[in-house]
């Protein structure tokens, strides 16, 4: 099987799938050691014979997915810029923010999360279009994610009683493991909802986002970005989390361009075993 993995654990400025052979623009782009992250800017020497759309008839063919789901896995998010694709398995991303009120895709989350299973990966994408994307989606380890949670709630939240017991188990060096990460953020979530106005609870998030070390580029027409939702050997201390990111106070009135996703594991041929699911939470990233 071809071993992208390993080629990315080099030195090498190009990644060969096949005969072809994509730019590689960045690596360790987010986390607090900066080990997460792979960016790929298209072709290193013009396209040539490859197909245009190089995530889905190349990257994502049958013959290769699996080579960049463990890619996806190792790093936790690939990023691939340059990027037309007219795919029929592109769906639209769901959910609206209001000045007034968060929308449940600003909160960190996986997709999937109400259903059996969670899908592996999660893709979103920028499609071109005339209105340019505005707004930001952040990008975070779990487990960092929900430790910045704890610590931050519990100094400015009044659910202190609850989150103490926590931030001093988490401060003491005891690991949470996956349920306990779950109940403990959704525990946080309720607070941040109970008692913050919508633009204190996304200046909330936007500092939450700088203790996790979150991936918040601004979207380029034509990039998509797959995420690590469901690592399928480390559980979710090897997952990626996700949110809609409005980076200054949401004021309205600004045209915002809209994003496609898709869960390619469980949606392109031969790629992986699990089937997709829906889920009011994960609609918007």
């Amino acid at each position: 099987m071809l071993d992208l993995v390993a080629q990315l654990d080099s030195d090498s400025e190009v990644l060969l799938v096949g005969e072809h052979r994509l730019r590689i623009a960045a690596r360790g782009v987010f986390g607090r050691e900066r080990t997460l992250g792979v960016v790929l800017s298209g072709y290193a020497e013009g396209r040539g014979e490859g197909p245009e759309d190089y995530l889905s008839e190349l990257l994502l063919a049958p013959e290769n997915s699996e080579a960049t789901y463990q890619v996806i896995d190792r790093w936790g998010l690939l990023a691939c810029k340059a990027l037309r694709s007219d795919h029929p398995s592109y769906r639209r991303v769901r959910g609206r923010s209001s000045r007034g009120r968060l929308s449940q895709g600003e909160y960190y989350h996986h997709d999937g999360c109400s259903g059996p299973t969670k899908p592996r990966v999660v893709e979103i994408r920028c499609p071109y279009q005339a209105v340019p994307r505005r707004v930001a989606t952040a990008i975070a380890p779990f487990e960092p994610t929900v430790y910045a949670m704890i610590r931050h709630g519990a100094e400015h939240l009044s659910a202190d009683a609850e989150l103490t017991p926590w931030r001093e188990r988490v401060d003491g060096g005891a690991p949470l493991v996956d349920d306990e990460l779950d109940l403990v953020q959704g525990l946080v979530t309720r607070a941040v909802r109970r008692e913050l106005s919508a633009e204190a609870a996304r200046a909330f998030f936007r500092q939450i986002d700088e203790l996790a070390f979150a991936y918040r580029e601004p979207w380029e027409m034509g990039e998509s970005r797959l995420i690590a939702n469901a690592h399928p050997s480390s559980g979710q201390a090897g997952t990626m989390q996700h949110r809609r990111a409005h980076l200054t106070p949401h004021t309205g009135g600004v045209a915002n361009g809209e994003l496609v996703k898709r869960w390619p594991a469980e949606e392109l041929p031969y790629a992986g075993p699990s089937s997709p699911g829906s889920c009011s939470t994960c609609a918007e990233p």
